[in-house]
């Protein structure tokens, strides 16, 4: 059975914080608070695979999957994405991963091949920078924060910075709702989005161990700011301020990084700046040593750059389109219910009433223009003798294989040269490594038919036979 992906809540990242505390990723995705935030505006789920975390995320109507969160371990991570893909496969998932960190972008390329599509959108990129520089502010390229600095604690010289938690929400509130009614009519969808996510937080301070923090003048709060420690860097979530304060962002986050960033943070991360013109502006201004990659892959498919079906010439059988021609004797094929147990296909578990010609001939194309399988016909004399099927295919160059025939052309030996035929396709022109095969275990004609057709006997499982067939690169030639 493939992973069971639960909802992700505020306690199951309690109960697994040292993930996030440990992580060694300079990425904000890989961090508690930023799960939190936007666990609904991504719906977020998870499961614990192989002691890794494992994130699966819709958005925008697509399904996406984060690299698997380890306590360091490469064996367990290899072994998380290896469930990830048969979650795939056992769920018809295509396969998408997002946010993926430049330090394990080289094993992705070795894993999927140099055909992985990839992007690194700039909007996307994290900004990272040396902690110290916002603790001192030192040096000419600080001159315009410290300025700002300078400027504020002249207007506002009582101002004071306060740690706060979960005994101020009804303080942070009162902020964040005047921030509101301030800010938001200036904001885009995104910003608005993220304020929301800011209230979330909000609620979960204390249980996260959060860094929280803010200025106050006369008693009032007018900025306000949470930070995450992971690792090596300190991880700034929110940071909010009225800006009829003149300089009260530098002031803000010069106050928080003297007061929470210690010896064992070099880094202060400020997220990403959403493609917002303005927001890229301010980070750049304070100097960050380095734009962090975080990469979309999508893992490339045999099957996904084929346009049109084959035409394979074998010694007795043509391979070929099934078309409206043969649509009665396909419908022959598909309704025997009682033989297609085999194949692992009953119609009348997905339609009610009488089926026609027309229904199964729709399904087949629907398959291949949906990239999920490659079905064929099996012509002898001319007439469809049956059918053989790549399908389920992987995402390490492999797929699977399985043939079917009317019963009249059955002991021809047309199931084992359909085969051949295929699997030499599925070789040297998909450039397909590994095929797979199964069989029911009381199947022993089908299982036959495999082993006389090269294919190696690797182990069973309750219901199956399992067999497997590799092509090295020295037989190619």
């Amino acid at each position: 059975m493939s992973i069971q992906f639960k909802r992700l809540c505020a306690d199951d990242i309690i109960e697994n914080i040292d993930y996030f505390k440990n992580c060694a990723l300079h990425l904000s995705d890989y961090s508690a608070a930023f799960k939190i935030m936007w666990q609904d505006y991504f719906t977020e789920y998870f499961a614990l695979v192989h002691n890794c975390l494992v994130f699966m995320e819709y958005y925008q109507g697509r399904t996406y999957f984060y690299y698997p969160l380890s306590m360091g371990s490469a064996e367990d991570e290899a072994a998380a994405l290896d469930e990830i893909e048969r979650y795939c496969r056992e769920n018809n998932v295509r396969l998408h991963y997002t946010s993926v960190p430049s330090e394990k972008l080289c094993a992705m390329v070795k894993r999927y091949g140099a055909e992985l599509r990839m992007n690194n959108k700039r909007r996307w990129r994290d900004y990272l920078y040396n902690a110290q520089d916002f603790v001192t502010y030192g040096g000419k390229k600080f001159s315009g924060q410290r300025n700002h600095v300078n400027k504020f604690k002249k207007l506002y010289p009582q101002f004071e910075f306060c740690e706060l938690n979960g005994s101020n929400r009804d303080e942070i509130l009162e902020f964040l709702k005047e921030f509101e009614r301030r800010q938001l009519d200036k904001g885009t969808t995104i910003a608005r989005e993220e304020l929301q996510s800011v209230f979330k937080l909000t609620d979960y301070i204390d249980e996260f161990a959060l860094k929280a923090g803010g200025i106050r003048v006369d008693g009032k709060l007018v900025s306000y700011s949470v930070g995450e420690v992971c690792g090596d860097q300190l991880i700034i979530h929110v940071e909010k301020a009225l800006t009829q304060y003149e300089g009260i962002y530098a002031t803000t986050a010069h106050e928080f990084a003297k007061h929470y960033v210690t010896d064992a943070i070099d880094y202060i991360n400020r997220e990403d700046d959403s493609g917002d013109a303005g927001l890229r502006k301010s980070k750049l201004q304070y100097n960050p040593i380095e734009l962090v990659d975080k990469y979309t892959l999508l893992p490339h498919r045999a099957i996904d750059g084929v346009s049109h079906l084959p035409s394979i010439a074998c010694d007795r059988i043509e391979i070929r389109e099934i078309t409206d021609i043969n649509a009665n004797e396909f419908y022959r094929l598909e309704y025997d219910v009682a033989r297609n147990r085999y194949w692992g296909y009953n119609w009348r578990e997905h339609f009610s009433g009488e089926p026609t010609p027309e229904y199964f001939m729709r399904g087949i194309r629907e398959d291949f223009k949906n990239k999920d399988e490659m079905p064929l016909g099996i012509f002898y004399d001319r007439r469809l003798a049956g059918e053989v099927v790549l399908h389920n295919f992987g995402y390490r160059n492999d797929c699977e294989i399985g043939v079917r025939l009317l019963p009249e052309f059955e002991g021809l030996g047309l199931a084992k040269e359909a085969l051949l035929g295929l699997m030499r396709y599925a070789f040297f022109e998909l450039d397909v490594d590994t095929v797979l095969a199964k069989c029911y275990k009381e199947n022993e004609r089908s299982k036959r038919t495999l082993l006389s057709a090269g294919m190696k006997f690797t182990g069973e499982d309750e219901a199956f036979y399992l067999s497997l067939i590799h092509i090295s690169e020295p037989t190619r030639h």
